[in-house]
């Protein structure tokens, strides 16, 4: 009898003592609550612009999927299925924008990429700070630039009436075409790129290279390692796993070639040349108020990102670094 009290005053703490814990969280929770107040307070404006422009925005894609009218709206829009995607597979005008698309981000990044990592190098060799700072805030600064004023400099520089070509005829030499030459647009727009945000990835691999532990490059020199062999066998590997991220960014915005660079130019350069994916959503769906199709040519690129973006993740893992996420 005394036995069986004992298990059933066991069995009644039982309860009490499982919800002691969940309690403690409860506080816990309460406590980070009111001690990060502040610092949850200042992060709110930024939830709050991510909400209205990134994802309040998703439910206009539903009329991807409509013969959308701005006059009736998404909700009483006739629905249409798939055919906008039908007509926007069978329209060669998709895949010829889809090609341009490809083949301007291939181009940026064999010839983009590797440049703020080989520049981050030779700024690191520099020993003067201040030469460093200075040449580091010299090639940061167009990255406040807007697409307007880069490609105006580049028309100053090298359009017809620039300073290269005024040069040339003024010792009669042959004129040089680049700011409407629709063969050489891809080299064109991946150096106002270069120029553009080279500074910015700069930013991004010094940093890597701080983080270095340099008691490895004393013993390496000590060892008789020369300068090429330390930066193959610690710089480099250093910078792998920033490196990778960095590329898995790329990858995973390889669709997105710049729609402002790319409109601004498109007329100079002929649409064959300068129609990119946003480009085409613009000018096939928006301007000829077929929206539905844009909206689907939007979707579509999404997709394909997001797949890129989650392939270059997992080859990522499987070379050993962490990539943009675990899983």
């Amino acid at each position: 009898m005394a036995s069986t009290t004992s298990v059933a005053t066991d069995t009644k703490t039982e309860p009490g003592k499982a919800a002691a814990p969940a309690r403690a969280k409860r506080l816990n929770w309460r406590i980070r609550l009111r001690r990060d107040k502040s610092l949850i307070l200042m992060t709110l404006p930024a939830i709050a612009l991510l909400l209205v422009f990134n994802y309040l925005p998703l439910f206009g894609t539903v009329t991807a999927f409509e013969y959308y009218d701005p006059l009736v709206g998404v909700l009483h829009s006739d629905w249409a299925g798939f055919d906008n995607f039908r007509s926007l597979f069978g329209d060669p005008l998709f895949w010829h924008a889809l090609l341009n698309t490809l083949y301007i981000s291939a181009v940026q990044l064999v010839l983009f990429f590797p440049i703020p990592i080989a520049l981050a190098l030779l700024l690191n060799s520099v020993l003067s700070p201040r030469i460093r700072s200075m040449i580091q805030a010299i090639t940061f600064l167009p990255h406040f630039f807007s697409w307007v004023l880069v490609i105006t400099l580049f028309q100053q520089m090298l359009g017809g009436a620039g300073l290269l070509n005024t040069f040339l005829r003024q010792h009669d030499i042959g004129t040089w075409d680049v700011m409407t030459n629709p063969h050489t647009f891809a080299l064109l727009v991946t150096s106002q790129v270069v120029w553009k945000d080279a500074g910015w990835g700069i930013i991004v691999f010094l940093a890597a290279l701080a983080a270095i532990d340099q008691n490895l490059y004393e013993a390496a020199a000590v060892d008789g390692a020369g300068r090429w062999r330390r930066m193959w066998h610690i710089t480099l590997p250093g910078m792998r796993s920033v490196i990778v991220l960095m590329l898995v960014l790329r990858l995973g915005n390889a669709l997105t070639v710049g729609f402002e660079q790319m409109l601004i130019q498109r007329n100079a350069v002929g649409h064959d040349a300068a129609d990119v994916l946003d480009t085409f959503a613009f000018y096939y769906g928006i301007g000829t108020n077929n929206y539905g199709y844009g909206a689907a040519a939007g979707i579509f690129k999404s997709v394909i990102s997001l797949l890129l973006i989650w392939g270059a993740n997992k080859l990522a893992h499987r070379f050993g670094e962490d990539g943009l996420y675990r899983g």
